[in-house]
């Protein structure tokens, strides 16, 4: 059973960023689950044809409204962004009984914001953002394994994975133009908690507008709520 399996307060609270960002304090804290801070993350094409696939927040910023997730420009989810930013992500804690839905509009984090996070990786998995095209096809593993080792010659770093590679080595290693991060600004969150018998969950959604403002973030209304049948 689940050691947060409280119902939803009443009055529901105003800000629900802020309960999300509790709800996945509480995920990690619980250590229930590997990689508590997974969420599916679903794009659409220019034509409206959807994908998803799992990405991991790193962050849940209540004010103003929006969480950050980082990955490769040029991916699939990339280019389907740069063609239709709209999106949505599903945070499920099935051992905590909880689920959160967001959805919104996507911009792309500043250079600054992106450097200090990509610095703050470990060299290895800063060789691969370097040595991968994602979502690109590949001729074999052989070839992509080379490709790994080309990166690494360039910036004077182990192959990761080597009998020279040292997890705590540090390697001066740029983030690529090609990667960083994202700001998904939530216009709708819902929020489901387990209710017990009968399946009688409890379940909210918020609403809020969003006005584009110069230098791509949002100018937004307040929140608007209401429960929802299970």
């Amino acid at each position: 059973m689940s050691e947060h399996n409280e119902l939803l307060p009443d009055p529901l609270p105003a800000e629900p960023l802020a309960v999300v960002a509790r709800w996945l304090a509480d995920a990690c804290a619980a250590r229930r689950q590997p990689n508590a801070n997974a969420m599916v993350l679903a794009t659409a094409s220019r034509d409206g044809r959807p994908s998803a696939r799992v990405v991991l927040c790193k962050d849940i910023v209540p004010q103003p409204g929006y969480v950050v997730f980082y990955t490769n420009y040029r991916s699939g989810k990339g280019r389907e962004l740069e063609d239709n930013p709209r999106a949505a992500v599903v945070m499920h804690w099935d051992a905590l009984q909880r689920q959160v839905r967001i959805e919104g509009t996507v911009v792309t984090a500043s250079a600054a914001e992106s450097d200090a996070y990509f610095a703050s990786r470990s060299w290895d998995k800063r060789i691969g953002a370097w040595a991968s095209a994602q979502s690109q096809p590949v001729a074999s593993r052989a070839a992509l394994a080379e490709a790994v080792a080309a990166a690494a010659r360039r910036f004077g770093a182990p192959v990761p994975g080597s009998a020279a590679a040292d997890p705590n080595l540090r390697i001066d290693i740029p983030r690529p133009p090609h990667w960083g991060g994202y700001h998904l600004w939530a216009d709708a969150v819902e929020l489901w908690v387990e209710g017990g018998e009968g399946r009688i969950h409890d379940r909210a959604r918020w609403s809020r507008a969003l006005s584009p403002r110069a230098g791509g973030d949002f100018q937004a209304s307040a929140w608007q709520v209401t429960r929802l049948q299970p």
